[in-house]
């Protein structure tokens, strides 16, 4: 599927409409949930309006909405006729697939009523069937997990503009406490402290001076060149699992010599791989 310019997901409940419509946004869409069909030229024409990309606009349409097919099938004759492509997505999986779904997470289907599961499931199924038969693009969900599932919808609508991993790399000082939301710690406490150094004391990791001291310590390099790589298969992992954001804290004593001239090294090694890197120090200027 090339260049969509309005996608609408849709399919059977506890198929995976969320994972699929979160997979967009993390591609950069801009993402309606629960819409009601009469409201999709609305949509369309203030994403016009506000001048949102065309090609990101996306809306997910449940069962719940009254009259679904006929509204869902008139909103896209209607956006047709108006000159936006409408791509439709829908998503299926098998009735025991679903009714193990519904089951885990202990919630009734919405089509359900005093019935059973499967009764709802059934009612859907009829509902969607000819949403179902022209649809775009048909996934069956029975055997994806949700990153599998993400994937695919990163295959279909990714092109040439899938994220990489974003990483925010902040220094800190040990004695200010660790950063509570860091997914990976970097300890500089193994090189020497510039602190001890008269004319170093004053400044801070971003001056030449510093960096130049720090990483001419030995096992500075050697130490950057082996995360480097570790990071690499640590990203790769995270890419795998749908893990699009990692925060990285590069710690020493004070949060001014080390830390801030190693963050500093670390994040460029990281934009230098392709990474959307955020770099920033958190502790400069407290002592």
């Amino acid at each position: 599927m090339s260049d969509p310019a309005f996608v609408l997901v849709t399919g059977m409940s506890g198929a995976g409409r969320s994972t699929a419509a979160k997979a967009l946004e993390d591609l950069g869409w801009f993402v309606i949930d629960n819409l009601p069909p009469g409201l999709l030229f609305s949509l369309a024409e203030e994403a016009g309006r506000v001048k949102l990309a065309a090609d990101k606009v996306a809306a997910v349409v449940d069962v719940r909405s009254l009259a679904f097919t006929t509204d869902l099938n008139a909103a896209i004759e209607e956006l047709e006729a108006r000159g936006v492509a409408v791509r439709v997505v829908f998503l299926e999986a098998s009735d025991e697939v679903l009714v193990s779904r519904f089951e885990n997470v202990r919630r009734p289907h919405p089509l359900q009523n005093d019935g059973r599961l499967v009764d709802g499931i059934d009612r859907e199924r009829g509902i969607l069937r000819e949403v179902r038969a022209n649809a775009d693009v048909v996934i069956d969900t029975s055997k994806l997990n949700v990153h599998e599932l993400r994937d695919k919808i990163v295959s279909f609508f990714g092109g040439d503009d899938r994220p990489g991993l974003k990483v925010n790399v902040v220094s800190f000082g040990y004695k200010y406490g660790l950063p509570v939301d860091a997914d990976m710690v970097v300890d500089c406490r193994f090189l020497p402290n510039p602190h001890w150094v008269p004319e170093l004391r004053p400044m801070n990791g971003r001056d030449p001076r510093v960096r130049e001291y720090v990483l001419g310590q030995p096992g500075a390099k050697e130490f950057l060149d082996a995360f480097e790589e570790a990071f690499a298969i640590v990203a790769a992992g995270y890419g795998r699992e749908g893990k699009g954001y990692a925060m990285l804290a590069v710690g020493c004593t004070g949060g001014k010599h080390r830390s801030v001239a190693m963050a500093e090294q670390i994040g460029g090694r990281l934009r230098d791989r392709g990474m959307e890197v955020q770099v920033s120090h958190r502790d400069v200027g407290r002592e």
